[in-house]
């Protein structure tokens, strides 16, 4: 028997989560970015990572193998940068302060951890993308996670 939509949404809400926000630069310069739950580290050697995208979301058609992106954890006081970059807000970046990662991707000011990767895989999986990342910078400081557990954001610490 097959499980439903909701069902399922209901069960993987009960998987604790931190909050990412996605960002890439296009090769028009333009930034793009968006909230994503679905972030996990792959490997040690060498240091890879993994985030899944919805292929109708705008940043998915800027994202394929040798771009960069950046994984811009955040920290507790982030809750509404989450929000704007979960919408359909066209200007997600208005008045948001970032610097540039080295190979461009931009880079969250206030973030818990930034990490930038290039792309060295991308596999189809259902309505999502799992893109594979191979990390060449890390920035980390010591503040608070921002979580999200059954529907509502949460603080740890």
């Amino acid at each position: 028997m097959a499980v439903s939509k909701d069902e399922f949404r209901r069960a993987m809400g009960s998987f604790a989560s931190g909050v990412n926000i996605v960002t890439s630069r296009s090769e028009d310069n333009a930034m793009h970015g968006i909230t994503v739950s679905a972030f996990s580290s792959v490997s040690l050697e060498p240091p890879l990572v993994l985030i899944c995208i919805n292929k109708r979301a705008s940043i998915h058609e800027h994202l394929r193998e040798g771009c960069h992106f950046a994984v811009n954890i955040l920290a507790e006081d982030q809750e509404s940068l989450s929000a704007r970059f979960a919408s359909r807000d066209t200007d997600r970046f208005n008045g948001v302060e970032c610097s540039e990662a080295p190979h461009g991707s931009p880079l969250i000011a206030g973030a818990l951890a930034h990490i930038e990767c290039r792309v060295v895989a991308a596999y189809p999986a259902g309505d999502h993308t799992i893109y594979i990342g191979e990390v060449e910078a890390t920035q980390v400081s010591d503040k608070n996670p921002l979580a999200y557990f059954r529907g509502r954001y949460s603080r740890l610490g």
